[in-house]
């Protein structure tokens, strides 16, 4: 029992990272047998979520956790395109129907409804993390959403995100013209 105690621990440590989720995987990082997982969901306090997913129950809810949760669900190089990007970090007005998400290789998993999956090649230099969920820049984001999101609103989420950081400065003039000129 103390044995299952650090167990617990240990995952929550690293929970705290991510929203209170884990994954089989990082059981496995963190020396703690995948079985555990199942053990300490059987004595409560950690839901499974999905194949290799789980998530502390206290852990209170942000709003984002869909989000995390879809990247964590598509599995290894996943991470958030378009909208996406746009909606978790409330820029443009957007509320997608899906949470899309870009991989190199299609998982060959099942997925539920709220997610689609994406062919994205972009490099990783086009990826940043915001607040440990992994998706394309906020450049990259804006330039995806055109001819899917009014012009205005995008020109007007490039300057929302350039003023709350998310954005370089030097990049914003450069972005909102590719925008207004569909380019």
């Amino acid at each position: 029992m103390a044995l299952a105690t650090t167990y617990r621990r240990t995952l929550r440590e690293r929970a705290a990272d991510r929203l209170g989720y884990v994954t089989t995987g990082d059981a496995g990082e963190l020396g703690v047998p995948a079985q555990e997982l199942r053990k300490l969901t059987q004595r409560g306090g950690i839901e499974h979520i999905a194949h290799g997913l789980y998530r502390f129950e206290d852990f209170p809810y942000t709003g984002r956790e869909q989000f995390l949760e879809a990247v964590l669900r598509v599995g290894e190089d996943a991470h958030l395109v378009g909208d996406a990007v746009l909606a978790l970090n409330n820029l443009a007005l957007v509320n997608p129907r899906k949470i899309r998400v870009g991989v190199r290789r299609r998982p060959r998993r099942q997925l539920p409804e709220f997610i689609e999956v994406v062919r994205d090649t972009a490099p990783e230099t086009e990826r940043q993390y915001f607040d440990g969920i992994p998706g394309t820049t906020i450049t990259q984001a804006l330039l995806d959403c055109r001819g899917t999101v009014m012009r205005d609103r995008l020109v007007e989420a490039a300057r929302d995100a350039a003023q709350r950081g998310l954005l370089p400065l030097k990049e914003l003039d450069g972005v909102v013209l590719a925008i207004e000129n569909g380019k």
